[in-house]
């Protein structure tokens, strides 16, 4: 069996896999983690490269031995109980997850982080920070994504620069955590429609119980970036109660804020182009998990945590990052 250290070689931003399992039993074999299919001749065993994942997603109909939770706790991997296809069955329903357990994981993130959190005024200059830092890696994406910009998506079109613009203007002058909720909702809104615009896919309302494919394919989306949300908080030590948006209102809400960096650029777009494209929820997975690859998604999510977790300059007012 592999030793702990070779387990945890490769660093958690710079994992390659995901893995949404339905249908299987995960297990330990000979010193490594597989899931076992049924077939109607023969069993078949496919390998979990455990060293180089972030997360693994157990969905519909599958189970996992003790030996491999064992296993993929030892080499840092965060599992998650889902519902069909990455989401849950019911919609008061959360991926609950099973976080690997470490007394050598770093405390400097989360005593940086506990240093400002008790703070409003701090708190909220976090979420500003959040948010704007969410806008500049959308503008960002969008203006260098080839197969994005075929599609219509390009950061320089008007009406995507006049939302960003008013969206990052309303977030530097807020003075309560309530109007940057309300800004987030405004500006996802408009990315909605002109999502729906672009993609030529008709009249659209987001609704997480809603039936129509655009919806489904977000909430799917959504779950992906919620588990490189997850991941970056276990990697970094710091307890998903600690949230600096959503708190007031959802259970381990850290998760959704730090998800929220990375949502709007890649889910958003990807979901409405695979709708038009009819796609499978196969491939829009796939296409989620290789544009967190190709942007380094979860790369970005660990920096601005961590740069949040180790500021000292408190006295400066992070309005002053620059606008769009």
């Amino acid at each position: 069996m592999e030793q702990l250290t070779d387990l945890k070689a490769i660093l958690h931003s710079k994992r390659a896999n995901i893995y949404y399992l339905e249908r299987c039993r995960v297990m330990q074999k000979d010193g490594r983690v597989l899931y076992l299919t049924e077939a109607k001749s023969e069993n078949r065993y496919w390998n979990i490269p455990i060293a180089n994942t972030s997360c693994l997603l157990l969905g519909t109909g599958t189970s996992i031995t003790q030996a491999a939770m064992r296993m993929l706790a030892q080499a840092g991997v965060l599992v998650g109980f889902c519902g069909g296809g990455g989401t849950p069955l019911l919609m008061a329903n959360e991926v609950e997850w099973l976080t690997p357990q470490s007394e050598y994981r770093p405390t400097e993130y989360l005593q940086g982080w506990m240093q400002f959190w008790f703070d409003d005024v701090k708190r909220l200059q976090v979420a500003k920070q959040f948010q704007l830092a969410r806008m500049h890696y959308l503008q960002t994406l969008w203006g260098k994504d080839r197969d994005l910009k075929a599609e219509g998506f390009d950061s320089t079109n008007p009406t995507v620069r006049s939302a960003l613009s008013n969206s990052a203007n309303k977030i530097n002058v807020a003075q309560k955590i309530s109007y940057l909720l309300q800004c987030e909702a405004q500006l996802t809104k408009k990315l909605y429609k002109f999502a729906a615009n672009v993609t030529q896919y008709g009249d659209f309302t987001r609704g997480r119980d809603n039936n129509d494919t655009a919806n489904a394919f977000l909430n799917h989306g959504n779950y992906l970036a919620y588990g490189l949300a997850a991941t970056t908080l276990w990697v970094l030590g710091i307890p998903h109660g600690f949230a600096v948006m959503h708190g007031k209102t959802r259970r381990g809400a850290l998760v959704f804020d730090v998800a929220d960096l990375i949502k709007d650029a890649i889910i958003l777009p990807w979901a409405f182009i695979a709708a038009k494209e009819n796609a499978t929820e196969q491939e829009f997975r796939q296409q989620c998990l290789q544009a967190f690859t190709d942007h380094k998604a979860l790369d970005f999510m660990i920096e601005q945590v961590k740069a949040v977790a180790l500021r000292t300059d408190w006295d400066i007012n992070v309005c002053g990052v620059e606008t769009l």
